[in-house]
Formats: structure tokens, sequence, C-alpha cells
């Protein structure tokens, strides 16, 4: 835990999830996760990533928008609590010689911005890490990174569903689960989501982001199955 913090402060490395510390899962994490960020790249890009902006990517995994952006903008800050993702996105920026990445080992709660404020921050799949108390606690400290007017883009698992219809959304999603963990989450490591892990209500997330500072300016919840919300949200 960061000394700068009290001693109930919670540790993310603890709640990080074990599989995201290990080498040989990280080696296989890109053809898994299968993330393309050339969408959110275009959606970052309209809200003002070009020239002498500074990126912060809250949760960079192996880094996959942390590149793609850094040709883009004057410098991106990719955290991370997990020293073997790091390792691998620190490898991927020297090698393609992109000399204005700054890689941090920290996470919502203990990433300490140097320099001016951010003007951008990112972050996807990463916030359902924590519980909902220190969501809270986590969006305050990245709203405090940012420069007034300045712009996050949240994407999440977030349950968009009633509580009443948990039971058909969730069996849902689990239906469309990967037959091979090789190829994507299989409904065993969905459900283990679910029953260990901290995604929320839309409902309950959604008022964090406003008492944390943020105007919400976009909102994309998915549908069928209801467990995924991307948020474009403006610093107050």
């Amino acid at each position: 835990m960061d000394g700068r913090h009290p001693d109930w402060w919670l540790d993310e490395l603890a709640y990080a999830g074990p599989e995201h510390l290990d080498p040989t899962y990280v080696d296989g994490y890109d053809r898994k996760a299968g993330h393309d960020p050339r969408s959110d790249l275009e959606i970052l890009r309209r809200h003002g990533l070009a020239g002498d902006a500074t990126l912060v990517d809250l949760g960079a995994g192996t880094g996959r928008l942390t590149l793609a952006a850094a040709r883009l903008c004057r410098r991106v800050v990719a955290v991370d609590v997990s020293a073997a993702m790091l390792a691998r996105l620190r490898a991927e920026a020297e090698r393609a010689g992109l000399a204005n990445v700054e890689v941090v080992r920290a996470g919502f709660l203990g990433y300490h911005h140097q320099g001016p404020p951010a003007d951008l921050v990112y972050s996807r799949h990463a916030l359902h890490q924590l519980p909902d108390f220190w969501k809270a606690v986590a969006l305050t400290r990245v709203a405090s990174l940012l420069r007034p007017g300045g712009v996050l883009l949240l994407r999440d698992l977030v349950y968009t569903f009633e509580p009443a219809q948990a039971a058909e959304q969730l069996e849902t999603w689990l239906a469309g689960a990967a037959g091979s963990s090789a190829d994507g989450w299989t409904r065993a490591e969905l459900a283990t989501h679910i029953r260990t892990e901290y995604s929320t209500f839309n409902w309950l997330l959604e008022p964090m982001l406003e008492r944390a500072g943020f105007r919400i300016v976009e909102a994309t919840p998915s549908r069928d199955p209801a467990t995924y919300a991307g948020y474009v949200c403006v610093r107050n």
C-alpha cells in the first residue's frame, strides 16, 4: 500500500484478480480481450486528443489504447497495478520508439499525477475491480487530476437492467460466452466475475460520476445483454 495513505486504505493489488498478475496469462491477453481501440480513439480525438494534450490511461493493461494515442498527443501516462501488464506495455512502447509514454505502477487510488493537469482520462474495464464505496473515491480522484473541462472516457462492465431482471440478463450474457478461454471469456470466467468482482448498476454509477464533479455528455448502455456501458464525461 502507498505509504501516503492511512491504514484503512484499500490495497488495489489484492483486488486486481490474480490472472492479471500472471505473465503467462498476460501473453495471451490481447487475443483474449480482442480490443480494437480505434473507436475509443476517435471519441478521444473528438474531445481534444491532439497536439499538446496529456492523456492518462487508468487500468492500461497491455496498452492497446496507450500505444495508439501516443502517436497523436504529447504525453500518455499508462497506469496499472500489474507489473506483468506494464512490462509488456513498456516493451511495446520501446519497440515502437514512443518516447512520450510514461509507465506507472499504481491504481485508481494510488496514482499521483505529476505535472500539469491531464486533458483526458481513459479507463476500460478496470473500475469494476473496486467496491462501490471505493469507486466513488476513485472517481473523485480522477476528477482531481483533470483540468476543468477535461474529459473522462469510461467503459466498463455495468449492469443496465433492474434487479428483478438479473437472472434473465445475466443468463443471456453467459450464453454468449466463448467456448475456449484462449478465444475470450468463458461462462465459468464470466460467472466468477459476477460472484467475486464489483460491477454495479448504472443507476448507482451515474450519480457517483456526477457527485465526483463530472457532467455526463454521452452514455451508451448495451442491450441484450445489458451488461456494458460507456460514458463520456466532462469535468465541471
